[in-house]
């Protein structure tokens, strides 16, 4: 058993997390289109899922993280019209804008993050394998999916296929044998990039295109796809209907979605000309104060935008800033003695905080409650740092557990890290240098000498992995 109950949008239910092949984890989330910069929403959705597939590393998991760009789609090809640009030229431009702008906010890079213009020939059998349980057809020269042939049609959604077309903001297409029925493959046109296929010269239409791509990384059934609210319908139903319309398996087992995220209390929208793009944020606010604000609440929670809000998190986040540092330069100070009551009392503390943050993180991700115990051991840290005798094993515990927690969450600045991190990493090359040579006492020196520091080494099958200490 995982331990780990996630809300699974396909059933409304939380469940259980059962991985296909443990501890292997398949994960998908839908990436930006790159034909700007990406906007304040679909930060919230990339740093979630981020901080999602840390935890599952934390647990033990080894995740496969697929986050792709949608390279080419009529968004793409208008912006590059309008600034007189090649498309490859305006994507890649915003390729790199997106790596800038997530490397600020502290979004690692995914295990793989394809591309769709990279995926031409997966796209294309995928459709050929439509086309082979007849659900595909061509319509004029564009080739279209038959949803009446899909018989539950709409249940990531949960309505009714009568209920879709009743509500459905789709044009009249006399090319369609139903208003529900979407692009597969579209027809060339002059001055649009296009592709040679069985149809002829065209492009993937967009739901294809994230489909082909996850399969292509991650197999026919993947453990989890995640996404905005927004792309639940017509994005990812679409996704379902046309990947286990071609396949017969189960395409998801476990579909995750975040909350919508307003401004000023309005739906973030084009027509209401409030939709924030994440570098006009970042030239005001401190992206780690934007991170924190974005986790004090439950990723499916709708969540408000305001420069109030973000100046409150700020002074929230600075309290955490602060007592890690006060840690740091009370470390210097420190001296080794004995446990005393007050010791004994907070390494309790510490292993209390550390279940409590498990616990809600293992309840479908709660970052609001994983917050609130960092702030609740705050008091406690603080407290014992007003003494003038301080331990220096529990201090280095204490140190350790938020270094522990920040791995995951990532809201305190921590400067030696990547300097420590490196000499890790280069302690461990050097253990692994000596295990070949078969000079075991050295490989265990180096490993005691880690151990000392508050480092864990993990043999593993996929390679040596290492973690702060959760003794105390």
């Amino acid at each position: 058993m995982s331990g780990i109950y996630l809300y699974n949008t396909l059933t409304r239910h939380k469940e259980e997390f059962y991985p296909l092949n443990p501890p292997e984890v398949s994960f998908y989330v839908c990436g930006p289109t790159v034909y700007d910069y990406f906007h304040i929403g679909n930060a919230r959705i990339f740093m979630i899922f981020d901080v999602i597939r840390r935890y599952l590393e934390y647990c033990g998991y080894k995740v496969t993280y697929v986050q792709n760009f949608t390279d080419v789609d009529d968004k793409v090809i208008k912006k590059a019209a309008e600034l007189n640009l090649e498309v490859n030229e305006l994507t890649e431009k915003f390729i790199d804008a997106y790596f800038a702008d997530a490397n600020l906010l502290k979004i690692k890079q995914a295990s793989i993050h394809p591309k769709a213009t990279e995926h031409i020939n997966p796209i294309i059998e995928l459709i050929q394998k439509l086309f082979e349980q007849d659900i595909a057809y061509i319509s004029e020269d564009d080739i279209l999916f038959d949803t009446q042939k899909v018989a539950d049609y709409g249940k990531l959604s949960h309505q009714k296929k009568e209920d879709l077309l009743a509500g459905a903001r789709v044009e009249v297409d006399e090319n369609k044998r139903s208003p529900l029925d979407f692009v597969l493959w579209k027809a060339a046109k002059p001055g649009e990039p296009s592709w040679e296929s069985p149809w002829g010269k065209g492009r993937p239409g967009w739901h294809i295109e994230c489909s082909a791509m996850a399969m292509c990384y991650l197999g026919e059934t993947i453990d989890i796809h995640a996404g905005g609210p927004d792309l639940i319908f017509p994005h990812h139903e679409n996704e379902i209907a046309q990947s286990e319309g071609a396949n017969n398996n189960k395409f998801v087992n476990y579909w995750l979605h975040a909350g919508y995220l307003n401004i000023e209390e309005e739906k973030m929208s084009k027509s209401l000309g409030n939709v924030l793009n994440i570098r006009e944020i970042l030239n005001k606010c401190n992206p780690l104060d934007l991170r924190f604000f974005m986790l004090s609440a439950h990723y499916r929670s709708p969540l408000n935008y305001s420069e109030e809000l973000i100046n409150s998190a700020a002074a929230g986040r600075e309290r955490l800033q602060t007592l890690y540092d006060n840690i740091i330069g009370s470390l210097e100070h420190a001296e080794e003695f004995s446990y005393g009551t007050t010791e004994k009392e907070l390494a309790e503390k510490l292993v209390k905080a550390r279940e409590d943050f498990k616990m809600a993180m293992n309840d479908d991700f709660n970052t609001a409650e994983a917050v609130g115990v960092l702030f609740n051991l705050v008091r406690e840290v603080n407290v014992y740092l007003s003494n003038k005798n301080l331990n220096m094993e529990l201090l280095v515990s204490v140190k350790s557990f938020f270094r522990e927690i920040n791995d995951i969450l990532d809201i305190i600045e921590i400067g030696e890290s990547k300097e420590l991190e490196e000499r890790i990493k280069k302690a461990i090359e050097k253990r692994e240098e000596a295990r070949r040579q078969k000079d075991y006492a050295t490989a265990d020196l180096i490993r005691d000498e880690l151990k000392a520091e508050g480092v864990i080494l993990e043999d593993t099958p996929y390679g040596v992995r290492w973690k702060f200490s959760q003794s105390v």
